[in-house]
């Protein structure tokens, strides 16, 4: 698929963020240490705290990144940004307010996935995109989507309630039009945004399908 920007443009957009929303960087990187460290916790309020993190990066990404710097050179990223923003919605409905959503670092495989996912978000992928010739400030930091979206399927895979079906799409969307942006505009770091969308989808259906199955055993 032909991208409407070249690869030099697409960089630039990220340099030009970067530049503007500083020190930015270091309090959304600081929201997200802190939502990590909290899930190793039973302090109170924890899931509407990991919850309301979560809002404020998806609305960050939506208004931030895709409405006032990427439309710059891609009109799609109006649509992007509104559906960045209806995540956050999501979010804001589904984990603050309806606190259905249940945040606890548990020693099994999805709990443990999750983690090494954040870990890749926050750590790992700067280091590759480094790696690959990404360097300050054209590069994507975290708060800007593919990182964050990892992230997000990281922090979902510590959700010890079923997670709903609609919190899965967007971010699994995006880990495809990543994958394309890996391809077409080679910013390599983002075929781990591809792998982890795939495996983390995969892992919370398990998961939602094992809850389910639990559910009904108790109650009949």
């Amino acid at each position: 698929m032909k991208m409407p920007f070249t690869h030099e443009e697409f960089l630039s957009v990220f340099s030009n963020y970067n530049i503007q929303v500083w020190p930015m960087q270091l309090v959304l990187v600081l929201s997200a240490a802190f939502s990590v460290l909290i899930i190793f916790t039973r302090i109170n309020n924890r899931d509407r705290i990991v919850s309301g993190i979560l809002v404020f990066l998806w609305i960050w990404m939506g208004i931030v990144y895709h409405l006032i710097f990427f439309s710059s050179i891609n009109k799609a990223a109006y649509f992007f940004g509104i559906i960045f923003v209806f995540q956050g919605l999501m979010f804001l409905y589904h984990g603050v307010i309806k606190n259905k959503l249940k945040f606890l670092f548990l020693k099994r495989s999805s709990g443990i996935t999750g983690i090494l996912f954040i870990f890749f978000a926050l750590v790992i992928y700067p280091i590759l995109g480094h790696l690959f010739g990404h360097v300050y400030p054209k590069t994507p930091t975290f708060g800007a989507p593919c990182p964050t979206v990892i992230f997000t399927f990281g922090l979902l895979l510590t959700n010890n309630h079923q997670t709903p079906i609609f919190l899965l799409i967007i971010p699994l969307i995006w880990s495809l039009i990543g994958f394309s942006a890996a391809v077409n505009l080679q910013i390599t770091e983002d075929f781990g945004l591809f792998i982890v969308g795939i495996i983390g989808s995969t892992l919370i259906l398990i998961n939602n399908a094992k809850k389910e199955k639990l559910l009904k055993h108790l109650n009949t």
